[in-house]
C-alpha cells in the first residue's frame, strides 16, 4: 500500500513540473541565494516617521506568513474616519536589477498551489525581513485616507514610516466576531483598545463598500477548494467563505490602490494599472440573464448586472457560484496596462472604479513592487525610475505570468481533488450540472466541492439539474475525475 508521504510527493512533483511547463522558475538561482545570504534588517533611518505606537494589526488568511499590510483607524471630529494602511517596504531590501529582483521580475507572483507555495521572494524576506510580523519593527509605506460619512476620501497622504504590528489576526477570527458569531480573537483581546479600533475600521469599510456598490461593484462568488494537508496527506478540500473581515481588507486595499494610482498620475508619472475593460461580450451576458428569466439593458451597466446577480443569489444560492463563474468568464480577464497622465482611465468594470493599480502586496506581486518604486520616487520629487517602454513590457509579462499562475493553481487543485477522491471509487455523491454541450457534461459535487465529468449516462442532463453520481475513476496526474450519472433528482 502506498504511503501518505509518497502520495503527497506525487502532488509536489506535479506542482513543480506544472510550474516549469507554464514558464516559471520554481527554484531560486544561485546568484539570488548568494544575495539573500548577506541581507540584513534595514538600517533604522531617523528620517522615517515613528508610528510604532499606533494600534496597527494585520488581518489575513489563517496560514498566511507573508504579511504585506497593516491597518489602523481613527475617529475624527464631525463623523469623519481616518484609515491608515501600512504596506511593507520591500524595495528597501530588494533593489531593482539585483538577482533577487530579476528572479521576482521573471516569475512576477507567488504561486499558491495548496500543497506548496512557490514564493516570489525567498521566505527569509517574504515571511521575515520584509513581512510585517507581529511585534517586529518594520519600514513601511503608509497610505492615509480621511473618509466622510458617504465613504468619499476628502484628504489623502503618503509617507514612509516605522510601524509595529500589535496583533496578527485572521479573516475567520475577526469575521466571526464582527458578525456576532464568535468571541473577540485572543490576539486582539490582549491589546487594549484594539477591539474598538477594529469597530472603527469596520465602519470605514462599510462606508467604502456602500459607495462602491452605488457605482455598481459586482458581488461574485466562485468556489475554489483548497487542499488541506496533514502529515503528508490531503485530508480535506476546504472552501474559504467570504466574511466581513475579508471584505474589510478588500475595501481598504481597493481604496488604497485607487488613491495611489491617482497620486502617481497627478505627480506626472506613468502608472502600471490593473484593468478589467468594459465587456465586449455584453450581449452574451444579456442572454445569460434571459436564460434566468431576467433582463439587462442593451449597453454594459455594472450596477444593473450586480442587481441581477443579487436577485439570483437570493432566489437560488446553490447555483449562484456557477452563475458567478459564467459571468467572470464573459467579463474577460483582468490585465496590466500602462496609462500616462492625461489619458482617460480604462478602469476596472468589476470593481466599478476608474483608477486602480496594485500596490498593497509587494512581497508576493511584482507590479506592487514596481508601483512602490514609482511612489517613493514621486514622494522624493525625482524623475520616474521606469520609462513608459519599461512599464509596457512589464505590463505584458505580468499579465501573462498571472494568467499562467492561475492555470498552475487550477491544475494542482484538480490533481489534489483527484488524489483526495482516489480512495472513494464506487461511492455516490449529490451533484449539480454545471456544463452540458457536445464537448461533454460536467457536474459540481456538493460535498466535497469538486468538479468532474459525466462519462456514463449523461443523456438528458441540463445545466442546473440536480443528480446523483457515482465516482468511477480518477487520474491524479491529469486532474481528471469521472462520474456515472445514476439518476435525476
Amino acid at each position: 500500500m502506498e504511503k501518505p508521504a509518497a502520495r503527497f510527493n506525487i502532488l509536489l512533483n506535479i506542482a513543480t513540473q506544472v510550474m516549469r511547463d507554464r514558464g516559471f522558475e520554481p527554484d531560486f538561482p544561485p546568484a539570488a541565494l548568494q544575495q539573500l545570504s548577506v541581507l540584513q534588517k534595514p538600517i533604522q533611518e531617523n528620517s522615517l516617521k515613528d508610528l510604532t505606537g499606533l494600534l496597527w494589526c494585520s488581518i489575513d488568511n489563517d496560514d498566511s506568513r507573508d504579511l504585506d499590510q497593516l491597518s489602523v483607524g481613527e475617529k475624527l471630529p464631525g463623523g469623519a474616519l481616518k484609515i491608515s494602511v501600512a504596506v511593507a517596504d520591500v524595495d528597501d531590501l530588494v533593489k531593482r536589477g539585483t538577482p533577487l529582483d530579476e528572479h521576482a521580475r521573471h516569475n512576477t507572483t507567488s504561486v499558491y498551489t495548496g500543497v506548496k507555495t512557490f514564493p516570489m521572494l525567498p521566505e527569509k524576506l517574504s515571511t521575515d525581513l520584509t513581512s510585517l510580523n507581529e511585534n517586529e519593527k518594520r519600514a513601511a509605506l503608509v497610505i492615509e485616507m480621511t473618509l466622510d460619512s458617504k465613504g468619499q476620501a476628502t484628504a489623502t497622504d503618503f509617507y514612509r514610516a516605522w510601524v509595529l504590528n500589535k496583533a496578527k489576526l485572521t479573516y475567520n477570527g475577526v469575521g466571526a466576531w464582527l458578525e456576532n458569531r464568535g468571541p473577540l480573537p485572543p490576539g486582539a483581546a490582549k491589546v487594549p483598545g484594539l477591539a474598538e479600533n477594529l469597530r472603527i475600521q469596520d465602519e470605514a469599510a462599510q462606508r467604502l463598500k456602500a459607495l462602491r456598490h452605488q457605482h455598481g461593484a459586482l458581488e461574485l462568488e466562485t468556489l475554489q477548494p483548497r487542499p488541506v494537508t496533514l502529515e503528508g496527506e490531503v485530508v480535506d478540500l476546504a472552501l474559504e467563505a467570504k466574511n466581513r473581515a475579508g471584505e474589510l481588507i478588500e475595501d481598504f486595499m481597493i481604496a488604497a490602490n485607487g488613491i495611489t494610482a491617482r497620486y502617481l498620475t497627478q505627480s506626472g508619472f506613468p502608472t502600471l494599472r490593473r484593468v478589467v475593460k468594459i465587456p465586449e461580450r455584453w450581449d452574451r451576458i444579456v442572454s445569460v440573464a434571459e436564460d434566468y428569466g431576467d433582463k439587462l439593458p442593451p449597453q454594459p451597466d455594472s450596477k444593473a448586472l450586480n442587481e441581477f446577480l443579487q436577485r439570483q443569489k437570493k432566489k437560488d444560492p446553490l447555483r449562484f457560484p456557477d452563475l458567478s463563474l459564467t459571468i467572470v468568464k464573459l467579463l474577460g480577464r483582468g490585465e496590466y496596462v500602462v496609462e500616462s497622465p492625461g489619458q482617460a482611465p480604462l478602469g476596472h468594470f468589476g470593481l466599478a472604479v476608474r483608477d486602480y493599480n496594485h500596490s498593497t502586496a509587494p512581497n508576493r506581486r511584482y507590479p506592487d513592487l514596481v508601483t512602490h518604486r514609482l511612489l517613493k520616487t514621486a514622494l522624493a520629487k525625482g524623475a520616474s525610475p521606469y520609462s513608459r517602454s519599461d512599464l509596457e513590457s512589464l505590463a505584458v509579462h505580468c499579465t501573462q505570468q498571472e494568467d499562467a499562475a492561475d492555470k498552475v493553481e487550477r491544475q494542482v487543485r484538480k490533481s489534489a481533488s483527484a488524489l483526495f477522491l482516489s480512495k472513494r471509487i464506487g461511492e455516490y455523491f449529490e451533484a449539480i450540472v454545471t456544463g452540458a454541450s457536445e464537448k461533454g457534461t460536467w457536474v459540481r459535487v456538493l460535498k466535497p466541492a469538486v468538479e468532474g465529468k459525466i462519462v456514463q449516462n449523461p443523456k438528458g442532463l441540463q445545466v442546473g439539474d440536480r443528480c446523483r453520481v457515482k465516482l468511477i475513476s480518477v487520474s491524479v496526474e491529469q486532474g481528471f475525475i469521472d462520474f456515472a450519472n445514476t439518476g435525476h433528482h
